[in-house]
């Protein structure tokens, strides 16, 4: 098996293996909470996203990559991160616009993500030297994926959700 059959086979078990843990453990453990209370940890996951940044590093990922790919990719995440980060202190100190803040970070985000799959599938990047960025697409990335699902299900589901 080759490289970029090996990408998509890890980065397809990952989505497969965080459904399962989301699906048995952690969207049944939410749904006894208040919709804040599910909301937040689904928020820490997408904080982290600001490791994004390491694209634009130097030495860290094959020069071949076009830099317009990086830039948006790495700029793109520090924003959802920053907006995650805004999203959490909202809800915990019960702004009024906390919810729609979490609506707007969420679909940035999975807007966000998805110009990322694009652009990963477009220039066929699991193709170049991803060095460890390899582990960031094939293991935090499913688990962003699940969390964008689980935070919309929470925000879909807002009327019956526990206030």
């Amino acid at each position: 098996m080759n490289s970029v059959a090996i990408f998509w086979v890890q980065l397809f078990m990952s989505c497969v293996v965080f459904g399962i843990i989301s699906a048995w453990y952690v969207w049944p453990s939410l749904t006894k909470l208040s919709r804040t209370s599910a909301l937040i940890p689904l928020l820490w996951v997408h904080v982290f996203r600001y490791v994004g940044m390491t694209l634009l590093v130097a030495g860290m990922v094959d020069p071949k990559l076009p830099n317009d790919f990086l830039s948006s990719a790495a700029y793109g995440d520090f924003l959802e991160a920053a907006l995650a980060l805004a999203s959490i202190f909202a809800l915990r100190g019960n702004w009024r616009g906390a919810v729609s803040l979490v609506w707007v970070t969420n679909t940035w985000g999975f807007a966000d993500l998805l110009n990322g799959v694009r652009g990963v599938l477009q220039l066929n990047v699991p193709s170049f030297n991803l060095a460890t960025f390899w582990y960031i697409y094939t293991f935090y990335a499913p688990a962003v994926i699940v969390s964008h699902l689980m935070i919309f299900g929470v925000l879909i589901k807002s009327k019956s959700w526990k206030k």
